[in-house]
């Protein structure tokens, strides 16, 4: 096709043109909301490093839950930080968690949304990491035991999937081994499988908590150097039993997606992080982007790469734009 005889503005003189091919639809189905449980009654305590977005108390929870619901969003994933913390993260797997009891209440008060459960340590663990510590290193087949023990505990409380993201060798095997073995088999893994070890999750730490006191997490998340790898460890994960598969962050690497969704024939999710949503909120603030257009874009970006599903803090107010 060439020029004169071809001429795409032909199909984009419009916008009746422009919806007839529009090759990527953008739709409230494809939203993951993530929401950050705390103790106590009716608290809601701002993020400043992420406008918009709350540490929530149980009871505010809910009723996100049913504003989600109520927009179509599909399913929320849930964080907690926990009143207090220890080196063993025993508030990871405790039965009256902040998590646990934050699970119980949503599916008793907004049963027909899917609640997913993040299963980490480091929000639980007072060194910040994501596994048990051993002679100043985190140790990880030490923390695949505590790992599953969580990930029972998510499904107990009543958790619809459950969702590792400690980037620990072996960990979608033993969560399966665990759920299995307490009779969870029919509760399913979203596996973090291609987590980056990125500086955009900064907005993310103050969010959780979760800042790791010592070192840094570079021996068990990511080389963002590195695609070849990507590919390796999603495969691992598969081969040990994920149900759905992860690409964390999102726009810093669309790449990644696409050759996630080009080589694996599982639903893939990715995780448009706290630094993706932050930044765009700070240039929208200074007046140097229009915020909803430029959401827009990038979850669009996201989708187009190849992703079936949209972890991001922008689902309330992207549903929002879809609905009209």
């Amino acid at each position: 096709m060439q020029f004169p005889d071809y001429r795409p503005r032909r199909l984009r003189k419009n916008e009746n043109f422009r919806r007839l091919i529009r090759e990527t639809q953008l739709s409230i189905n494809d939203f993951i909301y993530p929401l950050f449980a705390v103790p106590g009654k009716n608290v809601k305590k701002p993020i400043q490093a992420m406008p918009g977005i709350f540490q929530l108390s149980t009871d505010n929870i809910v009723a996100e839950a049913q504003k989600a619901r109520e927009l179509g969003i599909p399913g929320i994933l849930l964080f907690g930080i926990p009143s207090s913390k220890d080196d063993l993260a025993t508030g990871a797997f405790a039965k009256d968690g902040i998590i646990q009891q934050t699970v119980r209440r949503v599916k008793k008060e907004v049963p027909d949304i899917l609640v997913i459960t993040d299963v980490c340590l480091c929000e639980y663990t007072s060194h910040g990491h994501c596994g048990m510590i051993e002679k100043g290193a985190v140790d990880n087949d030490m923390t695949l035991e505590v790992l599953a023990e969580t990930a029972v505990s998510h499904a107990r409380a009543g958790a619809d999937m459950v969702a590792p993201s400690a980037m620990m060798d072996g960990q979608i095997a033993a969560i399966r081994e665990g759920l299995d073995e307490q009779n969870y088999e029919n509760i399913p893994i979203m596996a973090y499988a291609a987590k980056y070890a990125s500086c955009f999750y900064g907005p993310f730490r103050e969010a959780a908590q979760s800042a790791p006191q010592f070192g840094d997490r570079k021996d068990y998340q990511m080389d963002p150097a590195n695609g070849d790898e990507a590919i390796r460890e999603i495969t691992l994960d598969v081969s040990e039993g994920a149900d759905i598969i992860m690409v964390k962050p999102a726009l810093a690497y669309l790449d990644i997606i696409c050759r996630a969704k080009q080589e694996f024939d599982l639903p893939l999710a990715a995780y448009n992080v706290s630094g993706e949503y932050s930044m765009i909120k700070a240039a929208a603030q200074m007046g140097w982007l229009d915020e909803e257009k430029a959401m827009l874009e990038s979850l669009t970006a996201i989708k187009r790469a190849g992703a079936d599903i949209i972890i991001t803090y922008w689902a309330m107010q992207a549903a929002k734009v879809l609905s009209k």
